[in-house]
């Protein structure tokens, strides 16, 4: 199978293509971003990096022509971005979208697009169903654009769907392990080790008693290959993660221990991060029926186990204390 991932220099599409070639499929990915991330496969036959923008319409026609499926991960992620680059979020995220869908439309290829936990906002309906209502803040909150930008990306998803294009929805909760995005930003895991790194205090915003379900990026992308070839994963949203909830402050406290470290845990105001646009969630949890039932998956890497990997592959970087 010849498989096109755009946004695949990234974390997730990193491990995504780790895994088609394990395969023996052909990948080719598209990003702006730099290739450490899949600079072992450089020397691959059967894999190609292409460093341009999803922007691009005619690198994009001519990408998707020669793939047989689109797995369309490209998107400007981050808290750091909501707050801070609303515009370059809902940009990317909409139109960047709405550009892919519809070239591979035209072609008629497959689509598997990367969505987010963040659409379903600060739903008090935990845990979190596909067809579950959305609940989002005020528009004057930067904090809410990502989730927006994303959700906009279901409909044009399933706009399209109607009109013939095969697509499946993802939506991530919480992807960690292996190649994390930039230490100390977006990802709380990534912003707790890069404290640990220098042996500053790890900081836990609020009273840490807020929780998410962290799920290990190999149980993630094994649903995501799977939901490539489900047939009946067609024109659903499916829910990606793990279902086992942990405090923030309890995953500080997990990962000082796990790293060995003499780190204390501080406590800070929201507002001193993030300033005053930026709302958080109490909760976070995925409903896994459609995933353990459609693509046959259940998440098999528990959170400590996941944790002490990661932390073994970015010593094996030479980062200690």
């Amino acid at each position: 199978m010849k498989v096109l991932i755009t946004g695949g220099a990234g974390f997730i599409g990193s491990h995504l293509a780790d895994a088609f070639l394990a395969r023996a499929d052909e990948v080719t990915i598209l990003d702006v971003a730099s290739d450490l991330k899949v600079r072992h496969h450089l020397d691959d036959p059967r894999f190609r990096y292409v460093r341009d923008s999803i922007m691009n319409r005619e690198i994009v026609e001519g990408l998707v022509s020669w793939c047989d499926i689109v797995y369309h991960l490209a998107a400007v992620v981050g808290v750091e971005h909501y707050v801070g680059d609303p515009y370059q979020v809902l940009n990317v995220n909409v139109n960047g979208t709405q550009a892919v869908l519809n070239v591979a439309f035209k072609a008629g290829k497959k689509v598997i697009f990367s969505s987010s936990s963040e659409v379903y906002g600060r739903s008090l309906s935990v845990p979190f169903k596909e067809e579950g209502d959305r609940v989002l803040g005020s528009t004057r909150i930067d904090r809410w654009c990502y989730s927006t930008s994303k959700a906009v990306g279901e409909h044009f998803c399933f706009a399209f769907h109607k009109l013939g294009l095969p697509v499946v929805v993802l939506r991530y909760f919480n992807v960690y392990g292996p190649r994390l995005d930039r230490i100390d930003v977006g990802r709380v895991i990534s912003i707790f080790l890069g404290q640990l790194m220098r042996g500053t205090p790890v900081t836990v915003i609020g009273d840490g008693r807020q929780t998410r379900c962290f799920t290990y990026a190999e149980d993630a992308v094994r649903a995501t290959v799977a939901a490539g070839v489900a047939d009946e994963a067609v024109g659903k949203i499916i829910n990606i993660g793990t279902d086992t909830e942990v405090s923030i402050h309890s995953l500080a406290e997990l990962m000082i221990r796990l790293w060995g470290s003499r780190s204390r845990i501080a406590f800070v105001p929201q507002e001193s991060v993030y300033g005053h646009s930026y709302e958080d969630i109490p909760r976070r949890v995925p409903d896994l029926q459609l995933m353990k039932r459609i693509l046959r998956v259940t998440p098999q890497v528990p959170l400590e186990e996941g944790l002490r990997r990661t932390i073994e592959w970015f010593r094996g970087q030479g980062v200690e204390d």
